[in-house]
């Protein structure tokens, strides 16, 4: 049978998502994760649909990848798939044709333990671009208290989630025009189909003023978690805050069954290198995205 290239309908995600929790274990590398489409889901379920590329073989799903924004898609392959020569070569086809998948203007491609793909991409003359570093911490042991009061945020609290984040990622002011389609977007992802194996951690100082933010994404009892994103309000960096939510973060995992907690974050990025670190990640070999220029 032929690899066919689809595009799943909102009734396919469900059957998708299961198929990717099946492909995360410790171990393994840290390609596409449930959480990554949990946390597009502020988009919507249909749009996170239409995001969606599988490659399937006698209905059989082989791969999944998120198109995040028309010039980048972040790929996960069946573990027993990964080495396929039939199913790498139909990925070189399919990503290295502009427009097929990604925008014929540069794309990128993150495809994290596809090594035969990596190397035929690199063929065509793909470049390889900046790295990035993965962390993971087991999670048979307890994590430690992190010394700050942690709320697990629910839909009456969101603002508070959200206004956190947006400091942390966007640095400008948050007017209510940002609130209102900030808030609608959360409150879009926690009333999707991914947030039930989800949860948006708030940290608090001790004057009660929420100083950081974290969403932790499970795949299931015994396999990897996902932590993404986790930020620090820009007014409340430099006390420790970043270290404090990634180990209540941690602990989150743990308390929902996951084997180890996951991160991956640019190596330039030496801030959340050090609080990763700190927190009791142990950083893997770096790993490189996969660029094609303009054509």
């Amino acid at each position: 049978m032929s690899i066919i290239l689809s595009i799943p309908s909102v009734d396919e995600l469900s059957p998708a998502v299961d198929a990717l929790k099946r492909w995360q274990y410790d171990g393994g590398p840290l390609h596409l994760h449930p959480g990554d489409l949990g946390w597009h889901s502020s988009r919507g379920a249909e749009a996170t649909a239409a995001a969606i590329r599988m490659w399937l073989r006698d209905g059989e799903v082989l791969a999944l990848g998120l198109l995040d924004g028309p010039d980048l898609v972040r790929l996960a392959v069946a573990p027993e798939w990964r080495d396929d020569e039939a199913l790498a070569r139909q990925f070189a086809v399919d990503l290295d044709a502009p427009g097929r998948v990604l925008d014929p203007d540069g794309a990128t491609v993150e495809a994290r333990g596809a090594e035969r793909l990596t190397q035929l991409l690199l063929e065509r003359v793909w470049e390889r671009d900046e790295p990035w570093t993965t962390f993971h911490r087991g999670l048979s042991d307890p994590v430690k208290d992190c010394g700050l009061r942690i709320e697990t945020i629910e839909s009456d609290r969101a603002e508070v989630w959200v206004a956190v984040n947006w400091s942390a990622f966007r640095g400008s002011p948050f007017s209510d025009a940002d609130r209102r389609r900030t808030v609608g977007s959360w409150l879009t992802m926690a009333g999707g189909p991914f947030y039930a194996d989800a949860r948006c951690l708030a940290a608090f100082d001790q004057n009660d003023d929420a100083v950081a933010v974290a969403a932790v994404w499970s795949a299931g009892p015994g396999r990897p978690g996902l932590l993404e994103p986790m930020g620090v309000h820009r007014s409340h960096r430099g006390h420790g805050y970043g270290t404090a939510i990634t180990l209540a973060a941690a602990a989150a995992l743990r308390d929902m069954g996951a084997s180890s907690a996951s991160v991956c974050v640019q190596s330039s990025n030496v801030g959340a290198v050090a609080t990763y670190a700190s927190a009791g990640f142990t950083p893997s070999d770096e790993v490189a995205d996969l660029r094609r220029g303009s054509r």
